[in-house]
């Protein structure tokens, strides 16, 4: 197949301590369908000759609207018993990027991340300005029943029974995010997320910060982050792995793993989906398990989530 028809895409439902013994069999079921709906979102949209940057936003918005998963509907709980949620959006053809923090009632978050970035002067907004921006936008807002879920909710209160006063750094259900290379050799990626569990004081992660959590540029790859965030921000995992990309020359898979292995030495969790500029896709991540799911112009869709799979 012809280098410049290789589209692909890869998506990621969040990594942490997710084991066989661990995770029940129902969410086991519903998040393996959950990700391969998303894969049907994006790739319908790629083998139409569609772009990256479509694909990506679509993969993501089934899996905030799948409750199995930590962004839109099921994000994890603040400390104070509220959502509040992160989206980023970028595109690898002129490294445009819109992102959002600490909203609460977009019900789509990685569609405003997007308006952001096509409808604003900035690249980042954050808590009631954002909220407003939304409402401005016209996109779909919900009310908090619709995010929360009973799972989630006795997440947090677990935590807080246990005297917890910081938050669940083990991210079990996390994150999620989207990456592709489209027919046209362009590439894009999206991330978002309810959080960590029991987070405060108005907590943002790596996932709505441009080189952290998030990150495309046609001249290296694109990169959508999960798991500690506190770790791939001092990092600036994303941003890294495009860096080893161009500058060592080294593939968008090996710069994945020595950008994870760099979290791991100062004693973070978490992976990476990445796509590269050739059309390679895939996963690096140091957890017993990461929600994922690859399909491509070449290989039907495929997915998995124990690290032995």
């Amino acid at each position: 197949m012809p280098q410049s028809s290789r589209w692909v895409l890869v998506i990621h439902g969040g990594a942490g301590q997710i084991t066989r013994t661990t995770l029940p069999a129902e969410q086991d079921r519903g998040a393996r369908a959950g990700l391969h709906a998303a894969l049907a979102a994006g790739a319908a949209l790629l083998a139409g000759g569609g772009a990256a940057l479509d694909a990506v936003e679509a993969a993501v918005r089934v899996l905030e609207d799948d409750p199995h998963f930590n962004a839109g509907r099921g994000s994890a709980f603040t400390h104070d018993g509220g959502i509040e949620m992160d989206a980023a959006i970028m595109d690898g053809r002129n490294r445009a990027a819109g992102a959002v923090a600490g909203i609460t009632r977009t019900r789509h978050p990685v569609a405003l991340a997007r308006r952001v970035m096509e409808h604003s002067p900035h690249v980042l907004l954050s808590g009631a300005g954002a909220d407003a921006f939304s409402v401005e936008q016209g996109l779909e807002q919900a009310d908090a029943g619709w995010f929360e879920t009973a799972a989630r909710r006795r997440q947090r209160d677990a935590m807080l029974a246990r005297g917890g006063d910081g938050f669940d750094v083990d991210m079990k259900y996390g994150t999620v995010g989207a990456v592709a290379r489209d027919a046209q050799g362009h590439v894009a990626a999206a991330t978002s997320t309810g959080g960590v569990t029991g987070k405060r004081w108005g907590r943002i992660g790596d996932s709505p910060l441009i080189g952290a959590g998030t990150h495309a540029d046609d001249r290296a790859g694109a990169v959508s982050a999960t798991g500690a965030g506190e770790f791939f921000i001092r990092a600036n995992v994303a941003h890294e792995i495009g860096a080893r990309v161009r500058m060592l020359g080294e593939s968008v898979l090996d710069a994945g793993a020595a950008a994870i292995a760099e979290v791991g030495a100062m004693g973070g969790s978490g992976g990476v989906i990445l796509v590269g500029t050739d059309g390679t896709g895939g996963w690096r991540f140091n957890t017993p398990g990461m929600y994922r799911g690859m399909v491509s112009a070449a290989a039907p869709a495929v997915v998995a989530i124990f690290g032995d799979e």
